[in-house]
């Protein structure tokens, strides 16, 4: 039988391309999407698709009964991948939208871990795979929400990973650095709508910041496309015992190394460099 996986985050970008490339290679998606305009194009390809909002509970639950419902009561992955990037020096950050972001990008991913390992926990086995960030290993100036919740995402799924160490149940993190999505779009949106950018302190470096959030072409010239984690998702699905983390994109390589052998003074001089 085909394995069956859960996907959140699929309306663009890394969850798009991963729903439709495993569907084609013959397991079992249920694709989630936060916007009901999505559905129409998982309904034209015969994938399965459901509403789940990470920021509301009450969708969460009702979207993994219906994910359940899909595969028969028996899910064997889940990929967490909905998530949006909030930027904005901390100083400029207010309290709520830090809470927003935390709401989906960690708290939503949380709520529905829970139910997976509590059904994966009752079958006997399954795969949770976080799709984290190479900003979940380093800090950047002006993603500190961002930076927040996937710190806080590492560390969560570094403890869980343990909690189960004596379970068929294994845990992976993915950490990509920059990938070919609508990411910046969305971050451009979230910097407008809730940062007061014209009464910062910040103002001139925020005018580079849209400029890049901006641009239509990729900021970076290692920026890889979504196949790129498609390949390490794969892995962790299939492979008889999943890596704890699979880097993706050579900025993360670097990063991951850097952060081993360098102080913190001398790496943020790096990162300074880099913003």
């Amino acid at each position: 039988m085909s394995k069956s996986i859960l996907i959140t985050g699929c309306s663009t970008g890394i969850g798009l391309y991963c729903a439709e490339t495993l569907y084609k290679s013959g397991y079992k998606v249920i694709a989630s999407v936060r916007n009901s305009k999505h559905l129409s194009h998982f309904e034209q390809l015969g994938i399965p698709c459901i509403l789940l909002d990470l920021s509301d509970e009450t969708s969460i639950n009702q979207g993994f009964q219906q994910a359940l419902d899909l595969c028969d009561g028996k899910l064997d992955v889940l990929f967490n991948n909905g998530a949006y990037g909030q930027p904005g020096a901390v100083e400029d950050l207010p309290t709520d939208v830090l809470r927003q972001q935390f709401e989906v990008n960690f708290f939503g991913w949380h709520t529905l871990t829970r139910l997976a390992v509590a059904h994966m926990r009752a079958q006997g086995q399954g795969r949770i795979i976080q799709n984290s960030s190479v900003l979940g290993l380093v800090a950047l100036p002006y993603r500190g929400a961002y930076n927040a919740s996937k710190f806080a995402l590492e560390g969560l799924t570094d403890t869980l990973r343990m909690e189960l160490s004596d379970t068929n149940v294994q845990i992976s993190l993915i950490e990509p650095g920059p990938i070919l999505s609508d990411f910046r779009k969305n971050a451009r949106q979230a910097f407008e709508q809730h940062i007061d950018i014209e009464s910062s302190y910040h103002k001139d470096e925020y005018q580079a910041q849209l400029t890049r959030l901006k641009a239509q072409t990729a900021p970076q010239k290692f920026t890889l496309g979504p196949e790129a984690v498609y390949d390490k998702l794969l892995h962790a699905i299939e492979s008889p015992k999943a890596k704890a983390r699979y880097y993706v994109t050579f900025p993360t390589y670097l990063m991951g190394y850097l952060k081993r052998i360098l102080s913190s003074r001398w790496l943020d001089k790096l990162l300074l460099k880099n913003r």
